[in-house]
């Protein structure tokens, strides 16, 4: 556990993290609401392929602490620079799954891609997921009020019906299925329904402006129905224009559990690209 603050009764935050096998430093960042075991078959093959991996639970989520505040992208970011400081780590190939990719190109405006040279976008809600005149296919209101009102309800048949959706008829084992549904549980409820207005009301294309001198990986399903591939993935990487995009055809939001292998492999790919631009040693 890394202690990364103390509230205002002097009880420590503390998040979860795991940290296994040698080599450059890959930080997986989980998805909204489950945990850092969602990534099970990225580190295991990142691992054994020669990196050191580390995945941790986002506060509120998993065995992280669980406050009844400071769930915004800033917040989580902070918490994230405080791992990599706390670690030391250098070079890192930093990978973002759905709200996770929020993450990492909030980190890149926020705290300057400090620590990092690499980054992958997996199912991004980058740049936003909200109607706009810039994204006309997003979410409107009232199906973000529904989402929140439905965890409000019964957090539990939320879970069962937003994991269906995630894989959307792909093919997915019933046990595989039920575990991706554990790991949404444990999940602080405060915390569900926090980011379900953090990662709505966030636009993302300012912070992607800091992150194009990257080497960088875009990853996303054309069937995705929870960020669609045209306003999440195609503008995603159109905001990236030195990018890597990689459209898996036919693929749902679930990417990591339905293409498993494939999604393994390209990130390991990414790990061995030199990085394409060194940034000033000032910002580290």
């Amino acid at each position: 556990m890394l202690q990364v603050e103390t509230d205002s009764l002097g009880r420590s935050i503390e998040l979860f993290y795991e940290d296994v096998g040698y080599g450059p430093p890959v930080v997986l960042l989980h998805g909204w609401p489950f945990d850092h075991a969602m990534w099970e078959e990225q580190a295991f093959a990142l691992a054994t392929g020669g990196c050191r991996v580390i995945t941790y639970d986002r506060r509120g989520f998993g065995k992280s602490s669980k406050p009844a505040d400071g769930y915004n992208f800033n917040r989580f970011v902070d918490d994230l620079k405080a791992l990599l400081d706390a670690l030391d780590l250098h070079d890192v190939t930093l990978v973002g799954y759905s709200m996770g990719a929020g993450e990492v190109v909030r980190y890149m405006g926020r705290h300057l891609g400090q620590r990092v040279t690499r980054f992958a976008l997996v199912s991004a809600v980058t740049p936003s997921i909200i109607r706009s005149k810039d994204n006309p296919e997003g979410a409107d209101d009232a199906r973000l009020d529904d989402v929140y009102t439905r965890i409000r309800a019964d957090r539990f048949a939320f879970i069962e019906q937003f994991v269906a959706q995630v894989f959307d008829g792909s093919g997915v084992g019933h046990a595989t299925v039920e575990w991706i549904k554990s790991l949404a549980e444990p999940a602080s409820r405060i915390a569900m329904l926090s980011c379900v207005r953090a990662f709505a009301e966030t636009d993302f294309t300012g912070d992607m402006a800091a992150a194009i001198n990257l080497s960088s990986l875009v990853i996303h399903g054309t069937e995705d129905h929870i960020a669609p591939f045209a306003s999440n993935g195609r503008r995603t990487a159109d905001l990236l224009p030195g990018c890597i995009f990689r459209p898996y055809e036919g693929g749902s939001h679930g990417l990591f559990a339905t293409h498993a292998s494939m999604l393994s492999e390209d990130l390991l790919g990414l790990v061995r690209t030199p990085p394409s631009q060194t940034l000033p040693p000032t910002v580290f």
